[in-house]
């Protein structure tokens, strides 16, 4: 017969040595097997299920970051094995929530057994505020000036307006959006340019590409010059006679483009008059010849006419 006396108390002998015994060989297992476990880190998107009447209305993280921790099969997974999402698709108001961030497993990592999944962070709060679109105007921006005696006429901006898309109360705030600077530094001809559209706001989405042509038209300036005390040139007078001039200058108001002016008196007489056909002494009032360029408009010049005192040489 069995005596369970003895058993027992074989058992229970040294009980306090044998249960250290047991409790330091579970602490040597559980340190081996801590010590052979590896980790890896990487960041995955964060993709976001929510209601279409409803959008984000505070910053969030696009990313975060993954740990596992297991042994070595682990640096075998692809990081598309493994997503992270928010499912908001049960909220239907605007308010501020905390969701858990959720971890799905996908391929290989779906098969690997004892693997640690560790995301930051765990949950977020965010806020949800109504959907909301709005067509608002494009403003240009420019900077410099062209090049001097020409300006910038007119110009298209395709699109001159954008729509936007954000919460309600970002939205309502802005009325319209800007383009980068165009610079006109030193432009002296028509010019085309892609420009990209401002937008500061990451939760502010401008449908489109975002960026808008530019096509500026640059013309020389037209402008007014008034020349005072211009000497008169008189020409094809006989040799044998002289003239005074009554009065010996005069002065002419033109228009034109400033290259065109700026040439005018470099060398070349302004007014003259046409004595060729004078042969005898005498006193004529002759009209005045203005030399100027054809794309240069003569307003006035004073006096109209010009006295002319014809004289023998002495």
């Amino acid at each position: 017969m069995v005596d369970y006396k003895k058993i027992l108390a074989r058992i229970t002998e040294k009980w306090p040595a044998k249960v250290l015994s047991i409790v330091a060989a579970t602490f040597l297992f559980v340190f081996h097997r801590m010590g052979n476990l590896q980790e890896r880190y990487f960041s995955i998107p964060l993709n976001m299920e929510i209601d279409s009447s409803l959008i984000p209305g505070n910053s969030y993280p696009k990313n975060v970051r993954i740990t596992l921790r297991g042994d070595n099969r682990i640096f075998h997974l692809d990081e598309n094995d493994i997503e992270a999402h928010l499912d908001l698709s049960k909220y239907t108001e605007p308010g501020t929530y905390k969701i858990p961030v959720q971890i799905q497993q996908k391929g290989s990592a779906e098969e690997t057994e004892n693997m640690e999944i560790i995301v930051d962070p765990m949950e977020l709060t965010l806020e949800l505020d109504t959907r909301m679109s709005k067509t608002i105007p494009l403003t240009l921006r420019t900077r410099g000036y062209p090049e001097p005696g020409y300006e910038m006429v007119s110009y298209t901006l395709e699109p001159n307006q954008v729509v936007i898309n954000g919460p309600r109360k970002m939205i309502e705030k802005i009325s319209e959006l800007s383009t980068e600077f165009i610079d006109l530094q030193g432009r002296n001809e028509d010019f085309a340019v892609r420009v990209r559209i401002i937008n500061t706001n990451q939760l502010v989405i401008i449908r489109g590409s975002g960026t808008a042509d530019f096509n500026g038209f640059i013309k020389e300036l037209i402008v007014i010059k008034i020349f005072d005390d211009c000497p008169i040139q008189v020409r094809n007078l006989d040799e044998s006679l002289e003239a005074m001039l009554n009065p010996p200058l005069a002065s002419v108001k033109i228009h034109g483009v400033q290259s065109k002016l700026d040439d005018i008196g470099e060398g070349r007489p302004l007014i003259i008059v046409d004595c060729g056909g004078i042969r005898e002494p005498g006193i004529y009032e002759l009209l005045p010849i203005i030399a100027a360029e054809e794309e240069l408009i003569v307003e006035r010049w004073e006096p109209e006419t010009i006295k002319v005192e014809i004289r023998r040489k002495q």
